[in-house]
């Protein structure tokens, strides 16, 4: 039986660049929204009801840009992954994950206007979707490179913070006492910041793996 073939560290890295620029083109973008307008609190208006009105294209066009990063970089871990507990249980996770940002995305942009009353259906559980599975693959992953070597340095600090993100997530969803907007947002913060911190530190390294290559 033939081994599958996996893209080289090239293009693992291509993978990994291109993943942190489409997370900091939405981060960008989602905090540009919070500060152009002004006709929602931003401490109680959740990051969803920015995708319609002034900038809403802009932002829905940035949470397809974050699907695609999320499933770029989980396509770049899993090949280069020399860990003895690598699976395809977390890249799974990660695409499911950004097929619901773009559920919420495409969603958001047709569905109200077309569809009134199975709109929020389909965002809730497009939105639930992407919460839950992408704060379950980080800890998968984090899980995964603490038996990689080449992750020693790094690996604690990510499955700390996967499990930080994943708290996060469920005291948002069952603590109402403050604001949702804020909640909402320090949740997409923390998760934000674990792709970009891995996704940088995956570029790094497939630089020093194809480093010989180019020699």
């Amino acid at each position: 039986m033939s081994r599958p073939v996996r893209p080289s560290p090239r293009w693992q890295g291509a993978f990994a660049q291109v993943a942190i620029l489409a997370l900091l083109l939405f981060v960008a973008t989602a905090v540009w929204t919070q500060v152009a307008r002004d006709d929602l609190d931003w401490v109680r208006a959740t990051l969803s009801l920015y995708l319609h009105g002034p900038w809403g294209l802009a932002l829905r066009s940035a949470y397809c840009m974050l699907a695609i990063a999320i499933m770029l970089l989980a396509i770049s871990l899993h090949a280069g992954s020399g860990s003895p507990r690598r699976s395809a249980a977390a890249p799974m996770l990660f695409c499911v994950a950004g097929v619901g940002l773009m559920g919420v995305a495409i969603g958001d942009s047709w569905l109200p206007a077309h569809a009134p009353l199975l709109a929020p259906l389909v965002h809730g559980i497009a939105a639930n979707t992407a919460f839950l599975c992408a704060s379950v693959a980080m800890l998968l992953q984090s899980w995964y490179l603490r038996a990689d070597p080449r992750w020693s340095r790094w690996a604690g600090a990510a499955w700390s913070w996967a499990w930080l993100s994943f708290g996060l997530l469920w005291l948002h969803v069952l603590w109402r006492g403050p604001p949702r907007g804020a909640g909402q947002k320090v949740v997409i913060a923390a998760l934000v910041a674990w792709l970009l911190a891995v996704a940088w530190q995956q570029w790094r390294q497939t630089r020093v793996q194809a480093a010989p290559a180019r020699r």
